[in-house]
């Protein structure tokens, strides 16, 4: 697989895929706000009980990420295929304290019921496919792909 289209400026892509794309980073960058102020106890019941590293700590850390991903998304046009890629990872690497919410039926962010915390496990996709389409990612991947 050609890899270069990763780190080659992204190709255009239609006005509604930049639009979405904003939008993820400026919901990532409120949400990392909100994990360092408002909301840092809601976000800590995403912290599963096994996962080694502070809760408080874990918040903080994964809140800054957001801000700077969710800040990628909004301002490094360029290289806005590599920061999709990298915010597809990121809510990859964050799914198991979707996982760990619901199985340690722990409440947070009107996630009262065991219901609610399953049904938010299929969101993550959701945003996993939002950061790859409206980057340009998507598309790069199988160019890169069928150049092969």
């Amino acid at each position: 697989m050609d890899l270069s289209a990763i780190t080659r400026p992204a190709p255009r892509v239609p006005l509604v895929a930049t639009l979405a794309r904003v939008g993820l980073g400026l919901a990532l960058v409120g949400a990392g706000v909100s994990h360092l102020t408002v909301s840092r106890e809601e976000f800590q019941a995403q912290v599963p009980s096994w996962f080694p590293v502070d809760e408080d700590v874990t918040v903080l850390a994964s809140g800054a990420v957001e801000i700077v991903l969710g800040a990628s998304l909004v301002v490094l046009t360029r290289w806005r295929v590599a920061v999709g890629l990298v915010a597809a990872a990121f809510f990859v690497v964050i799914f198991p304290g979707n996982v760990g919410q619901w199985l340690e039926h722990k409440d947070g962010f009107g996630l009262d019921t065991d219901a609610k915390r399953f049904g938010r496990l299929f969101f993550q996709p959701v945003l996993m496919a939002w950061a790859l389409w409206s980057t340009g990612a998507l598309r790069a991947l199988r160019d890169a792909r069928s150049r092969d």
